[in-house]
């Protein structure tokens, strides 16, 4: 099975219901039903729960392609294949109960939005978590929660809140309908709520005080850093296809007042020929670093925090450039590039949201900017 050309493959399925995802803000059900069938959701997935546990670039590959095709789309295949991979740290009956059909799709924020009140063997949780990528076709659905003791949140060893994503059933929780952004507008990322909710506690984990219980070298990699190179994943297919968008219409395009095409233009050429260049050397910095993780978590190295930064870091880089090209090509495109006809004020709308999730924001470049230093840096979050 070469999942990546299945990926491929569904391009033009996934791009004929463009205009229904924008409108109605969420995938339509019967796309991602195909998607689910195809396998892309359990990319990160144990092989023990029927996932395909994949090896990371491979899995990026996928979203990348994906994204390539739509960004809204891309980006509900990453957060699916993510928040499967923290089956991995679940107790095995647990797991294998949440994951019990290969169409199983689960979603979750990580921000710590609920409180969950510790009672016995079960938590009683409250919260309202928005940015909820992907919930309307998830069967799970995870929550960030703080963990109340004693009336009080409690604090792991190193001072930081001890948070748990705790685990429920899609049918318990209450969707809002808040959705109503700039772009990635197809992902369905509006806001849900539980309250007085009695959840056990092994529907429950740390990821950043738990260990993974499978052995395989994927759950070695740092699920924050595989977020993140998902994200820049998505963004560079996007990018990528806001180059092609803009070749696609240079050719026939002439700017007002010349008797040129945009294509034969020198200086539409140059910008061309820039942002070509500047989404190649970001691309091959993340299968860099994405390829020495992996060689260390295949030899059972514990990834130190130079290798976890460079993950990061080049993540981050790689989804700033991926919006700097979209804009580039959206403003060549000139007014062809504002009608809503057009896929590049689609590319340009999506890529700056994209820009915006926590785990390619600006503080990044702080947190590896300390690792380059030689600083001591808590390295919970890389």
């Amino acid at each position: 099975m070469n999942i990546v050309q299945t990926a491929r493959d569904l391009t033009p399925t996934i791009r004929a219901c463009i205009p229904e995802l924008e409108s109605k803000r969420t995938l339509p059900t019967e796309l991602a039903t195909e998607l689910a069938h195809a396998g892309l959701f359990r990319t990160l997935l144990p092989r023990s729960l029927g996932g395909l546990e994949l090896e990371p670039q491979q899995a990026l590959d996928t979203m990348e392609a994906i994204g390539h095709a739509d960004a809204s789309t891309g980006w509900c295949v990453m957060i699916g294949a993510t928040s499967g991979m923290s089956a991995a740290w679940l107790e095995q009956s647990v797991a294998a109960s949440i994951h019990a059909t290969p169409q199983t799709v689960t979603a979750g924020v990580f921000a710590p939005m609920g409180r969950a009140t510790a009672q016995g063997d079960h938590y009683t949780v409250d919260g309202k978590w928005a940015w909820a990528s992907g919930n309307a076709h998830c069967s799970w659905i995870a929550g960030g929660c703080a963990i109340i003791e004693d009336g009080k949140p409690r604090l792991l060893p190193n001072g930081m809140l001890d948070s748990r994503m705790v685990f429920f059933p899609s049918d318990a929780v209450t969707r809002l309908d808040g959705w109503h952004v700039s772009g990635l507008v197809g992902t369905g990322s509006g806001e849900f709520s539980v309250e007085n909710l009695v959840v056990p506690r092994s529907h429950s984990v740390s990821l950043m005080s738990d260990s993974p219980r499978e052995t395989g070298a994927l759950y070695r990699m740092p699920i924050f850093g595989l977020l993140a190179q998902g994200i820049a994943a998505v963004m560079l297919g996007n990018a990528r296809a806001a180059i092609e968008d803009l070749v696609a219409l240079a050719g026939a395009k002439h700017p007002q007042g010349s008797r040129r095409t945009l294509a034969e233009r020198a200086s539409a050429q140059t910008d061309l020929a820039r942002a070509e260049a500047t989404l190649r050397s970001a691309g091959a910095y993340c299968r860099e670093s994405v390829g020495q993780a992996w060689r260390q978590a295949c030899a059972g190295e514990p990834l130190d925090a130079a290798t976890r930064a460079q993950l990061r870091l080049s993540a981050t880089h790689a989804t700033r450039v991926a919006a700097e090209v979209a804009t580039s090509m959206y403003e060549l495109g000139g007014g062809s590039s504002v009608y809503l006809s057009s896929p590049l004020q689609r590319r340009f709308r999506d890529a700056h949201v994209g820009t915006q999730h926590l785990m390619v924001a600006a503080p990044t470049w702080e947190l590896a900017g300390r690792v380059l230093m030689g600083l001591p840096t808590d390295a919970t979050l890389l």
